[in-house]
């Protein structure tokens, strides 16, 4: 499919007086997989921050499935939206954390309902339905019951991801979910991950993991002090670099 989902153009923004990014651009295409690469630092959690507009840009747009994310247009000028508004939008744009934010105090069950009932009033009884769906998927179908506290880290984070399945988004970001894990429980919150790529999920993933970018991105994108450094295929980035940052950086990690 050769439908832009997510359209990021000159973005900018700074902390004070450090600028994160500095003039980022990147098209995500509906039902592909962008896997964004990158030391600590250059830019790439920020940059997701920005598409659900956690952060706000300060100067440059975003959009998802063409409509702007945090602002409407006025002419040439963008206003920024109510808080009600962005709630909304955020519904179409799954986020899943480093560590995984589940709500400690409610069942798993409980928090994948949540946020459909409460943000697309959608019956409950649909929305149980729907959580225990989600969690066969992802493994955790006898889960239905557990607090977080009694699930391994794993787990919580498949959790994270059907939570985040739950509102159907039109777009899953992932911030370096697997960064929180113990090695050993890497692999199946990947093996989620991978499955839901073959589905057809936009995905964009910001991880370390070089062999999963190379087995399931489409896209492979390079940052590196705020910038785009280079992107393309796994192959063309990872095999064959075309910069030498990239090249730097792929010498420390593979």
């Amino acid at each position: 499919m050769n439908d832009v989902m997510v359209d990021v153009h000159d973005v900018h923004k700074s902390f004070g007086p450090l600028e994160v990014l500095r003039g980022v651009d990147l098209k995500v295409r509906a039902g592909e997989v962008t896997v964004i690469l990158g030391p600590s630092g250059s830019g790439k959690s920020t940059l997701l921050r920005t598409i659900n507009h956690l952060e706000k840009v300060d100067r440059g747009w975003i959009s998802v499935d063409g409509e702007l994310i945090g602002y409407r247009r006025s002419g040439d000028k963008l206003h920024e939206l109510k808080e009600k508004d962005v709630l909304k939008q955020r519904t179409d744009i799954g986020f899943v954390f480093q560590n995984f934010n589940l709500f400690p105090h409610l069942t798993v069950l409980d928090n994948l309902v949540e946020a459909p009932v409460s943000a697309l009033r959608r019956p409950r009884g649909a929305a149980e339905e729907n959580a225990r769906r989600l969690l066969d998927r992802v493994g955790l179908a006898d889960k239905a019951d557990a607090y977080p506290r009694q699930l391994s880290g794993g787990q919580q984070q498949r959790v994270a991801i059907a939570r985040a399945l739950a509102l159907e988004p039109k777009v899953l970001l992932f911030d370096e979910p697997t960064s929180a894990l113990d090695p050993e429980l890497v692999g199946e919150v990947l093996d989620v991950i991978k499955a839901l790529a073959r589905t057809g999920t936009t995905m964009i993933v910001v991880t370390h993991e070089i062999g999963f970018a190379r087995e399931v991105a489409d896209t492979v994108v390079f940052m590196d002090s705020g910038v785009v450094v280079e992107q393309g295929p796994p192959a063309a980035v990872l095999d064959d670099p075309g910069h030498a940052r990239t090249r730097a950086f792929l010498s420390k990690v593979l």
